[in-house]
């Protein structure tokens, strides 16, 4: 997990502001030193030189944080990647932490993903869905939030309601990691821009079309693209006055609002909204093209070459 070991130092439990340092973490870099590893650049991007502050960040939605931060997040991404997936390094630099994982909703990607990833880098993953736990039952989400605090190092919760994310955050000692909410869907853009990353050798000045509905995942895409210096076009649905619960297929107009804000300047970054999918896709030239497909209980992208 490209966010677990940036939020993550040492066990405790307790939230902490001081900053990370230049690579990882400084337990680690302990760590890494035992086990005879330096921290290389990757093919895929160099190490940012910059003092970034993610120790104990809550990662609700890339809306708060910064272009420096979310490189730094990339960098660690692809690092991890191609060593333990490519080169078969061993890297336990979550020995000894566990995490949480509340799911209210199925998936397939995300879980496994997750569990897996937390697992290679040597932690303990627990996976909890409202049939394990007294969620909203017996117990609160303040109460469920504390009590996690004082056993885990981190909750990844994928959840119905976004405002009960806030909530968790305000009440634990440990970082919560959104695994999904109504939304936003940062991990999944994380891992997005990582393959993008991968496929054109870097995401500033890249053209992104969006050809779907006005999603979760979407409004991940339009809280960070500008930072990374992309520009976003976006093709989704238009309401039909005769079908009321077409509502959340359209983009949130708040959240276009928030965006603009974001973008420096008249039109960098900024993005461009089309009912069109032929004008997004064609006519405004886009290096990858990426369209959704919608289930009912969960959506997924797909990236082609804006060229073929």
């Amino acid at each position: 997990m490209c966010s677990g070991m940036a939020l993550l130092e040492q066990g405790g439990g307790t939230r902490k502001p001081a900053a990370v340092p230049s690579s990882l973490t400084h337990s680690a870099l302990q760590r890494c030193r035992q086990f005879g590893n330096r921290i290389p650049s990757t093919r895929y991007g160099t190490r940012a030189q910059m003092n970034v502050h993610l120790k104990g960040r809550d990662l609700l939605t890339l809306q708060n944080y910064t272009a420096d931060e979310l490189k730094y997040l990339l960098w660690i991404a692809s690092d991890l990647k191609q060593r333990i997936k490519h080169k078969g390094e061993y890297l336990p630099l979550m020995q000894g932490k566990s995490l949480a994982m509340i799911f209210e909703k199925r998936s397939t990607r995300t879980r496994l993903s997750a569990e897996t990833g937390f697992a290679l880098l040597g932690g303990h993953p627990s996976f909890l869905t409202t049939q394990d736990i007294h969620l909203g039952t017996n117990e609160s989400l303040t109460d469920t939030a504390r009590v996690l605090s004082s056993m885990t190092n981190a909750i990844l919760a994928r959840v119905y309601n976004h405002n009960d994310l806030d909530l968790m955050a305000k009440e634990a000692t440990i970082p919560i990691i959104n695994g999904l909410s109504d939304l936003y869907h940062p991990l999944q853009i994380l891992a997005d821009y990582l393959t993008l990353q991968e496929h054109y050798g870097g995401l500033k000045g890249l053209t992104i079309a969006w050809i779907g509905d006005g999603n979760n995942v979407l409004h991940s895409f339009m809280a960070s693209a500008a930072k990374l210096g992309a520009h976003l076009r976006i093709a989704t649905p238009r309401v039909r006055r005769n079908k009321p619960g077409e509502k959340g297929r359209q983009t949130s107009p708040r959240l276009v609002s928030n965006t603009r804000a974001l973008v420096k300047g008249p039109s960098w970054g900024c993005p461009h909204l089309s009912g069109v999918p032929l004008f997004t896709a064609k006519v405004q030239n886009p290096d990858p093209v990426i369209w959704m497909q919608s289930r009912s209980d969960s959506t997924e992208s797909n990236i082609t070459n804006g060229n073929t």
